[in-house]
């Protein structure tokens, strides 16, 4: 049975790290990020940004104009997007096609889809909002504890099992 783990970090280099770990032990399209584009917002708040939403890929290992100093480029299938109420967002992995139908929902309405309740979603879509990252790893529960250790040691804020 699949589940999903969920991690918010605060670091961008801590997220990043953990990521790159999850990697080495074999997780690769597993893996889910989800983070406020920086750079769109600064963008959004000088009255510059474009509001197109893009949700085409992004080749592995480019960033969107060095976007999460290279965060979206670890994982499969990156793409920018804009949720309003949020404003701008990077989604790579699982997650960003998830995301790219839910305008409308929100963060919280695409996360149901990886099996996180509603509530727990807009908690997530929070800290998000307050510029946090967001990461999950989707494995087996035999890879499940594997995973888990990886972003605790990693010092993720928190980590959910769902």
């Amino acid at each position: 049975m699949s589940k999903t783990l969920v991690a918010i970090f605060s670091n961008e280099q801590v997220a990043r790290e953990a990521v790159e770990d999850l990697r080495k032990s074999g997780f690769d399209r597993e893996i889910s990020i989800l983070a406020r584009d920086r750079e769109k917002q600064q963008e959004n708040e000088q009255g510059n940004l474009n509001m197109e939403v893009s949700t085409g890929p992004i080749s592995r290992g480019v960033t969107t104009g060095g976007v999460l100093g290279g965060l979206a480029g670890l994982a499969a299938g990156a793409g920018a997007l804009v949720i309003p109420g949020i404003g701008p967002l990077i989604a790579a992995g699982p997650i960003a096609g998830l995301l790219s139908g839910a305008a409308t929902g929100g963060v919280a309405g695409g996360l149901i889809d990886l099996g996180i309740p509603e509530a727990e979603g807009r908690e997530y879509e929070n800290d998000i909002r307050q510029g946090k990252i967001l990461v999950s790893v989707q494995c087996d529960e035999k890879r499940a504890d594997q995973a888990e250790k990886i972003l605790r040691d990693h010092g993720a804020d928190q980590v959910k099992l769902h």
